[in-house]
């Protein structure tokens, strides 16, 4: 009896250890290969100055992005845009308006030889590129092969948000499983299907009931989850914002054809090498890294170029995110023979207003280096600015 007594303490106990470990859920737990998120903001940020001065002086700064991304168990799609405006008038008589814009859109297709793994793949890609002064667009396409995958873990991150404010509110008795995290992730994920069928003014009710569902199924909900739970619900949700979480890495190289170029400019093949690195650190802190190169392939011109773009993003709370880059760029350009070198390093930090406004206090720091002197970039461009920045998706 006594041995019977002891085994099953040391079984409660152990279970008692192990158990807390199983329902430690991070974003790798993430199983679904299946998901999509969708990124739009337009920042901008303006200063007008009038009296004391010959004419009224403006300055006014436009940034616009977006990225979409499908992923689905053979392919990933993604689709980006970037525009980027300012307009300047000095306050002397006689300044003129200074206008200048430069803005890339691009789609790109990663196909994966076996479905649902993270190995190689073929890609196409195509890019086009405009801006002020030139004489034409910027038209490329490309095709490659690569290995690895990014995968978005967002509605993973909003699932575990949404388990704790609830476990906050007393409407869970315990920590749900993983099995059961992901069910409610998979359905976070397939917001879009959701509103697709039952419209965008009621899909929100539908969408909260079958996670409630699956909490309730657990057994860890005492019954309903009441008005308190489903208004936790609907401002986790819906009123509040998350930052994109994924993690992974690739690897891709191919073929490009520039089809016509700024210069007027046609014709010109090139070889491409990309990567991509991407970490959640914890459940709040992001880490993305993604370099690229692109080489000319002409005897007569051996022209290329380097990118490297580094972030860090973290959720100081559900209403602040401090989002930090430093993005370098080199070009070569074998006509000229001028090499240039640009930095810009900036850390932001964004309040939510609302889900869709947010007030942004950015730190700027800006390098060029062009063994040109005198014309104006010779010193660090030192910046410390306040605008908004409305989130479109």
């Amino acid at each position: 009896m006594k041995k019977h007594i002891l085994t099953l303490s040391v079984a409660a106990a152990v279970l008692g250890v192990t158990a807390p470990a199983m329902a430690d859920v991070t974003l790798y737990d993430y199983e679904q290969p299946t998901s999509a998120y969708e990124d739009a903001y337009v920042s901008g940020r303006l200063n007008v100055n009038s009296g004391n001065q010959d004419q009224t002086s403006h300055d006014l700064n436009i940034d616009m992005n977006y990225d979409r991304v499908f992923s689905s168990p053979d392919r990933d799609i993604n689709i980006t845009g970037d525009l980027q405006g300012s307009s300047k008038r000095g306050s002397n008589a006689g300044d003129d308006t200074q206008e200048n814009y430069i803005g890339t859109g691009a789609v790109g297709m990663n196909k994966y030889f076996q479905p649902n793994s993270k190995g190689a793949f073929w890609y196409t890609d195509g890019e086009i590129g405009v801006k002020k002064g030139a004489d034409d667009p910027r038209v490329k396409v490309g095709a490659g092969v690569g290995y690895g995958r990014v995968v978005n873990v967002t509605p993973m991150a909003q699932a575990m948000r949404l388990v704790e404010a609830l476990r906050d509110k007393n409407k869970l008795s315990g920590d749900l499983s993983k099995a059961e995290y992901n069910q409610i992730a998979n359905i976070i994920a397939k917001e879009s299907e959701y509103r697709a069928k039952y419209g965008a003014a009621d899909y929100q009710q539908n969408w909260i009931a079958d996670m409630e569902a699956v909490m309730k199924a657990s057994g860890k909900t005492n019954g309903e989850l009441g008005a308190v739970g489903i208004l936790k619900s609907y401002d986790v949700l819906v009123n509040e914002r998350i930052s994109t979480r994924k993690y992974g890495w690739l690897v891709k190289a191919g073929l490009s054809e520039v089809l016509k170029d700024y210069d007027g400019g046609n014709t010109k093949p090139a070889l491409d090498v990309a990567a991509e690195y991407h970490k959640p650190l914890s459940n709040r802190t992001q880490f993305s890294n993604e370099a690229s190169a692109s080489a000319i392939l002409r005897d007569n011109d051996k022209s290329y170029t380097a990118n490297n773009n580094m972030s860090l993003t973290h959720e100081v709370s559900d209403r602040i995110d401090w989002l930090n880059s430093w993005a370098v760029n080199y070009d070569h350009n074998d006509t000229t023979g001028q090499d240039t070198t640009t930095n810009a390093a900036s850390s932001t930090y964004r309040y939510y207003l609302s889900n869709k406004l947010a007030f942004d206090t950015v730190a700027a720091l800006t390098k060029v280096d062009d063994d040109i002197g005198g014309n104006g970039n010779d010193e660090v461009d030192k910046s410390l600015f306040m605008g908004v920045t409305y989130r479109l998706k």
